[in-house]
């Protein structure tokens, strides 16, 4: 598990099970994001052209190795949720109760997510949503760059280290 943060044994609380582990694969992932920008793969094989999320290497359509970064609307569909009362593991406790979900992209695939701004009995099957970003460290949001809509602090990974993480919220 990719748990950051962790410190000496005993440490649990210093331990960060939200944030990645980011890569030399991954990073033109988490680079967008701190541009505010959703990215996805793309196979450029001929005769396929899917679109899927989570990044791999290959297309896991037609196994082509030729895929390549595309940017992503950030629009999306609720296709299901689970609204979770409890979790032990740190920050989530904190976090309780919030909204576990699978959205369905503009582009095609279905991507794990949080939902955020919005009363559980106002979700629905089929709502309309936009990605925004959940600061790792700092716990702040922001949709498509910071609030002031500018990239930035609070969208993927900033000056400063802080990841962030894609959620999104009714649009």
């Amino acid at each position: 598990m990719g748990a950051q943060g962790a410190g000496p044994r005993g440490a649990r609380d210093a331990v960060r099970f939200d944030l990645p582990e980011v890569d030399a694969f991954t990073r033109p992932y988490w680079d967008a994001a701190a541009e505010g920008r959703l990215l996805l793969r793309r196979c450029r094989a001929e005769g396929c052209g899917a679109a899927h999320h989570y990044p791999r290497e290959f297309c896991p359509y037609c196994w082509s190795e030729d895929v390549g970064w595309e940017q992503a609307t950030g629009r999306a569909t609720l296709y299901t949720w689970s609204v979770v009362h409890r979790n032990d593991l740190p920050p989530f406790g904190d976090r309780v109760p919030y909204v576990a979900a699978v959205v369905d992209l503009v582009e095609g695939p279905r991507m794990m997510t949080e939902i955020i701004d919005c009363p559980e009995p106002d979700l629905r099957i089929g709502m309309t949503l936009g990605v925004h970003f959940r600061g790792g460290e700092s716990g702040g949001e922001s949709g498509g760059g910071s609030e002031s809509g500018s990239p930035g602090e609070g969208a993927g990974e900033d000056a400063g280290g802080r990841l962030a993480v894609p959620v999104f919220r009714p649009a």
